[in-house]
């Protein structure tokens, strides 16, 4: 990228730059490719942050299905991390996963697990796992919340035969035909998915992160300390596709050892360390066999790195610089953090990132792990925590002694507990996805770019004021 007009005089954030458009000869921003090329197999620059209240299974099922990457934490115990990976990668790729629940279960716990929103629904089983009904969430909305969902079966919804859908295409017009917006997808009477017009429109449009098995892509976070290479052993004897060596401070030697110990494994797969933000310790961590750096120090929402420690760098300028030491070493750049907004991204990419972490944002939608709540107004929410807080410190040292444990709370920092409400009309990450990519598509094609390298090479960044900034935003209400 270049700087239109000034270059800085000091680190800027996402706030401070605006991206200039550019001459252009792509017609269409679905001309346009996404697909990061960093070795990880996505088709689309997004990973989701290995965050205990943002990537749980079904979100990274969900993710890898529309082409991104989900980073499962390193906090998950190992036979709950194994259970995670299995299920990720024995789910559909052509339809959604199922939210299954039994007859007995009540309408409240299942607006407790999805909203009462088009495109929705659980899939009833009774005790031996056998298929009994489906019902559309959507239609749990008048129901009081302790009607058994086994009482609202004599309506249940049609179900779509795998047989007959040869493609994403047939599936939305087996749906469009039927007038169905939510349905299960059945072969020989079991489940084996459901789909939504919307889902079976998406499936037509992004690419799934496939492995050479073709099942959903997944990767998982390992820290620093113990037995790093028997965890990362058993990571990917598991099945996982990406290794991300992650801790708070990723510029130390402890960091730098646990790289070059996994890297002379050589297991095949990508690994990621940091976090970074300055050009040296990229080129110490692709020294030591790191293929892509995790940058961002402190810009996270749920984050106080900063405010308690002054350590960081505004994000943009750290991912600019970085991103331009780990090309000239071969290596790639994943911006972690500090994006609340479309543009953001399109921003971290233009700086020279290959694909964009995303936490807090992705912490309020159905598929984050947690259940939904309401506030005193109605409007649903999910809780999101940093994994610095007390909260995050309480599950990953819950087997030390009540001293030992203590003492590590007594020196947490970052929020323990926060409200991430989601959007009415976007309440999926794959809304989210949506919303984001578009919004990406659209900037490569006013830079006249098709892809992430041409993007890279081609964008213009103008600095901007803070008034500059708020003159960007759409008013709310009429003036």
């Amino acid at each position: 990228m270049q700087f239109y007009g000034t270059a800085p005089t000091h680190d800027l954030t996402y706030s401070d730059v605006f991206l200039v458009p550019s001459r252009s000869n792509v017609t269409s921003r679905m001309d346009v490719s996404l697909a990061p090329g960093d070795g990880t197999g996505a088709s689309i620059p997004i990973v989701s942050a290995n965050m205990n209240s943002v990537t749980g299974p079904r979100l990274a099922a969900t993710l890898a299905r529309r082409g991104g990457l989900g980073v499962l934490p390193q906090d998950m115990h190992p036979e709950e991390l194994k259970a995670a990976i299995d299920w990720v990668k024995s789910q559909p790729v052509l339809y959604d996963s199922p939210f299954p629940m039994r007859p007995d279960d009540t309408v409240g716990q299942a607006l407790a697990t999805v909203p009462a929103a088009p495109g929705h629904g659980i899939v009833l089983r009774d005790g031996g796992g056998g298929y009994v009904g489906c019902l559309a969430s959507a239609d749990l909305a008048a129901v009081s919340h302790d009607t058994r969902l086994g009482e609202l079966l004599h309506g249940s919804l049609p179900s779509i035969d795998a047989s007959d859908v040869h493609d994403a295409r047939a599936a939305f017009d087996l749906l469009e035909t039927a007038s169905l917006d939510f349905a299960p997808v059945l072969d020989h009477g079991h489940v084996i998915g459901t789909i939504s017009r919307t889902g079976a429109l998406r499936s037509t449009i992004y690419e799934p992160a496939l492995d050479s098995r073709g099942r959903l892509r997944i990767a998982a976070a390992i820290g620093i300390n113990g037995d790093v290479v028997a965890r990362a052993k058993a990571l990917v004897s598991s099945g996982v596709d990406v290794l991300v060596l992650d801790t708070a401070h990723g510029d130390q030697d402890g960091m730098r050892r646990a790289i070059h110990a996994v890297a002379a494994l050589r297991l095949g797969v990508p690994v990621v360390a940091g976090n970074v933000v300055t050009e040296q310790a990229v080129r110490d961590l692709v020294a030591a066999g790191a293929d892509i750096i995790k940058v961002g120090v402190g810009p996270g929402a749920m984050c106080t790195t900063r405010m308690m420690t002054a350590v960081g760098r505004p994000q943009f300028s750290a991912v600019l610089e970085t991103a331009a030491t780990a090309r000239e070493l071969g290596a790639h750049v994943w911006a972690d953090g500090g994006v609340r907004y479309p543009r953001d991204v399109a921003l971290a990419l233009a700086a020279g990132g290959a694909s964009v972490m995303i936490g807090s944002w992705f912490a309020g939608t159905v598929e984050a792990p947690g259940r939904l709540q309401a506030d005193e107004s109605g409007r649903l929410y999910k809780e999101s925590w940093g994994m610095a807080s007390t909260r995050a410190v309480q599950q990953r040292f819950e087997r030390l002694d009540p001293y030992e444990r203590a003492r590590k709370q007594l020196f947490a920092e970052g929020i323990s507990s926060s409200r991430i409400y989601l959007d009415p009309l976007r309440p999926s990450v794959e809304d989210l996805l949506d919303m984001i990519t578009t919004g990406v598509r659209s900037s490569f094609t006013y830079a006249g770019a098709r892809t992430l390298k041409e993007f890279h090479d081609r964008a213009l960044v103008g600095i901007q004021s803070a008034a500059g900034y708020e003159e960007g935003k759409a008013l709310p209400v009429s003036w």
